[in-house]
């Protein structure tokens, strides 16, 4: 079951305090990587009992190709046990809606332990939107930044 194809836009923020905790519920999140070349990224995750295969195409600045499939949960586990890249990414999301956009807040643990990230789809490239007061910089074409990327240089290894 295809849950969303086509092409993605978003930017991506840091954060710079717990603000977000106050406005949403956070959400664990285990997720691997079966491929993290920069032409294509494969990404078997679990959310809850669900689990989800994506794929991605290269970026083009802040849009890229996605297509996400549900598989079944126990496929995913395995998959992330057995398969993919080590480290897995632990992280809490918080998903705020404001206005007619959803911002999604990525809360990292274990290895990347301390990086906050949120992100926004959009529209389209030049769509405007309020930032919220708790966002930091952007770092929408910094690829260290990539959950892709935290796998090979988890965020506690940074300078």
């Amino acid at each position: 079951m295809s849950i969303d194809m086509g092409k993605e836009i978003e930017r991506k923020f840091l954060v710079k305090d717990e603000t977000y905790k106050t406005l949403a519920e956070g959400i664990l999140y285990h997720q691997g990587f079966l491929n993290t070349s920069k032409e294509r990224v494969v990404r078997i995750r679990i959310v809850g009992e669900k689990g989800f295969l994506t794929i991605k195409g290269l970026s083009e600045g802040a849009k890229r190709t996605e297509f996400e499939y549900e598989i079944p949960v126990e496929d995913a586990k395995t998959m992330l046990e057995e398969i993919c890249e080590k480290p897995i990414i632990i992280k809490y999301r918080y998903n705020i809606q404001i206005d007619d956009l959803l911002w999604e807040v990525d809360e990292f643990k274990a290895e990347n332990e301390g990086l906050v990230v949120a992100e926004i789809e959009l529209h389209d490239e030049f769509q405007n939107f309020d930032k919220p007061n708790w966002l930091g910089g952007e770092v929408t074409e910094d690829p260290k930044y990539y959950n892709a990327n935290l796998i090979k240089h988890p965020f506690k290894s940074w300078k």
